[in-house]
């Protein structure tokens, strides 16, 4: 990752350092303060940053690490559960993928989705048959699962079944929210909300850290670039692993286009590729990626599902890139 003579912002003058090795500021010098995101090395009479490590703090999810250290792991799933004949069939490929390239996979499926663009639209199967169908995926792969949770009501009975609670972006400043789902002892993946800097995150995870939780995620998803459109900057997330905690991309709903479908979201699938390699890159500890076998007639973000069937080979493609990295 490199950069022009000019001053860095003020988020990558103080948000860098080194999780493994010494760290080191611009000109080389020994950095002081807390463990910092990343090691950085500064080739001589320019500004040129290599991030070769993110944080080095890990969370357990089920039988899956993710972050301190260990190999790419990867959140995936369809958006929303549509029926537990589907769940399974996902989960079970899936797993077989996951053993195939000896990847740690979580499965990833929400029982409702409350913030679709159109109320007409699917949700999924409610709290109670969606958490069974969970239970249900668990015993039958063994694969970890996480969900997410829209209300702070919701949160004891997913806590029950989910190994990870995820709160959805457009929620991440919800103080009470955020904080009632850390207090669940669970992982909590926090997604970072497309009105919010890089820089902002740290807040929202001080919240859930309040709570005596240290097992938190964060992710990034795009950020708002005008109306109906999503950007992915991968400066932030170098910026949001200074939070310390392991860093998840989630290449899929990146390409969204919110509401650009009218009554749903548009998106642009065939970018999903390119930024998950970068992201990679850049040293991520995981991907989070919505796949589904029929993505055109998926029930929800049919427009930035990644296809069931062309998942092996996109992950051995970053599997490929996190190992050359290391």
């Amino acid at each position: 990752m490199g950069t022009s003579a000019s001053p860095l912002p003020a988020g990558f003058r103080h948000g860098l350092g080194g999780a493994r090795g010494r760290a080191v500021g611009p000109c080389g010098e020994p950095r002081r303060g807390r463990a910092r995101a990343a090691r950085i090395v500064a080739a001589p009479g320019r500004r040129c940053f290599t991030l070769t490590a993110m944080s080095g703090v890990g969370v357990q999810a089920g039988s899956v690490r993710i972050g301190g250290g260990a190999a790419l792991a990867v959140l995936a799933g369809p958006c929303v559960i549509e029926s537990r004949d589907s769940a399974l069939r996902h989960a079970e490929a899936l797993a077989a993928i996951a053993r195939r390239c000896a990847i740690g996979l979580v499965y990833k499926s929400s029982f409702d989705k409350a913030n679709r663009t159109s109320g007409r639209s699917f949700r999924g199967l409610g709290l109670e048959e969606g958490l069974r169908v969970l239970e249900d995926v668990r015993a039958a792969t063994g694969l970890p699962v996480v969900t997410d949770v829209h209300e702070r009501e919701q949160v004891a009975a997913v806590a029950q079944v989910a190994d990870i609670l995820q709160t959805p972006a457009l929620l991440c400043r919800q103080t009470d929210f955020v904080q009632a789902v850390a207090a669940s002892g669970r992982v909590v993946n926090l997604k970072k909300g497309q009105v919010l800097s890089p820089w902002d995150m740290v807040h929202v995870v001080d919240k859930a850290r309040e709570t005596g939780n240290p097992n938190i995620l964060v992710t990034e998803r795009g950020a708002s670039f005008g109306y109906q459109n999503l950007v992915s900057d991968m400066r932030s997330l170098v910026v949001l692993a200074e939070a310390g905690c392991p860093v998840v991309f989630d290449a899929t709903h990146s390409v969204q286009l919110p509401g650009g479908g009218g009554s749903v979201s548009g998106g642009q699938r065939e970018f999903v590729p390119a930024l998950a390699r970068a992201a990679v890159a850049v040293g991520i500890d995981a991907l989070f990626l919505e796949v589904h076998e029929d993505p055109a007639h998926a029930l929800s973000d049919a427009a930035t599902s990644w296809p069931l069937a062309a998942l092996e080979d996109l992950l051995r493609r970053v599997i490929a890139i996190d190992e050359a990295r290391r």
